[in-house]
């Protein structure tokens, strides 16, 4: 039996509570504790070492991996609740966490993955990423549709093909000039361009069947006001794309393409689009670049779910 004065020691401190916190609810691998709580594998190996040693977690085996589960007693465990309550990272790991479940489910996952992997490394004539983009494009059904940050266009020019209005907003007067004689050339009059922020789209509430950040989230001063403004835009049922950057470590990028954001991960764009509201939410790495500094692309998708 696990001594009681040894583990309220071991609990005082904050990552072994964070850690049994989450062991209390699911049973996890290191990867998926580093996942959750954004730390390095050696950090969290040695932390549940001790949890572990102090009969407060038990580990079993699962194919390569350690899976890990509280089992601490009860007692022990309110414990731990009323101390962890006072910690301002177990609402972020909990988002995390729930992130984390809602991928394990995805049971298809795993095999696109490996398709995404495959696609484009054998020839195969005519096929690309940029026919399919725009097969898929022309197959969407949505009627009133923005695209924030839209930069000159391209791929509002895209949606305009098959919704009845677009609207792109961008920050910069001479891209939306640019966007705008572009589509007037092009006969795209349901096309509009309009001069905003995206943390505050010129666009009216519950007015839009589809929004879509295409690359503009890692520009935004706050992401998080952008998903948020973005959902209120959108009707109930309206749905969100996000297409941006995983997060990476190329800090050029702040002066070459003037990124506020390095990219962001997984969980990061779940927690958001799940903070302002959003529901069946899903998300991605739905490209790798395979050229340095090999940019990944992570796509987000969600739901505004009807009142």
């Amino acid at each position: 039996m696990a001594s009681t004065l040894k583990s309220l020691k071991l609990l005082s401190d904050p990552t072994r509570l964070r850690i049994l916190m989450l062991l209390g609810q699911e049973a996890l691998s290191v990867a998926e504790l580093q996942e959750v709580l954004g730390m390095g594998q050696s950090r969290i190996s040695t932390q549940l070492s001790q949890l572990k040693t102090a009969g407060l977690v038990a580990v079993a085996r699962s194919g390569k991996n350690n899976i890990y589960k509280g089992v601490a007693s009860a007692d022990l465990l309110e414990v731990a609740r009323l101390a962890a309550s006072e910690l301002n990272e177990v609402a972020a790991d909990q988002a995390a966490l729930r992130h984390l479940l809602r991928k394990r489910k995805d049971t298809a996952r795993a095999y696109f993955d490996e398709l995404a992997g495959r696609f484009g490394k054998d020839y195969v004539p005519g096929r690309s990423w940029k026919a399919l983009a725009e097969a898929l494009i022309k197959v969407l059904n949505y009627r009133i549709v923005a695209d924030l940050g839209a930069g000159e266009g391209t791929l509002a020019q895209l949606l305009a093909q098959r919704a009845d209005k677009v609207i792109a907003v961008d920050i910069s007067p001479k891209m939306v000039a640019f966007g705008q004689e572009l589509a007037r050339i092009n006969g795209l009059n349901n096309l509009e361009f309009r001069i905003g922020d995206i943390e505050e789209p010129p666009i009216e509430a519950n007015s839009l069947d589809l929004a879509v950040l295409s690359q503009a989230l890692h520009h935004a001063a706050n992401p998080q006001r952008a998903i948020d403004a973005a959902a209120r835009i959108l009707k109930p049922g309206g749905r969100l794309i996000v297409l941006d950057l995983l997060l990476h470590n190329f800090e050029e990028a702040r002066k070459l393409y003037a990124d506020r954001w390095l990219g962001f991960s997984e969980c990061d764009l779940a927690t958001m689009l799940e903070r302002a509201g959003f529901a069946s939410i899903e998300t991605v790495v739905a490209d790798r670049e395979s050229s340095a500094p090999g940019f990944q692309t992570l796509l987000g998708i969600g739901v505004r779910p009807a009142p």
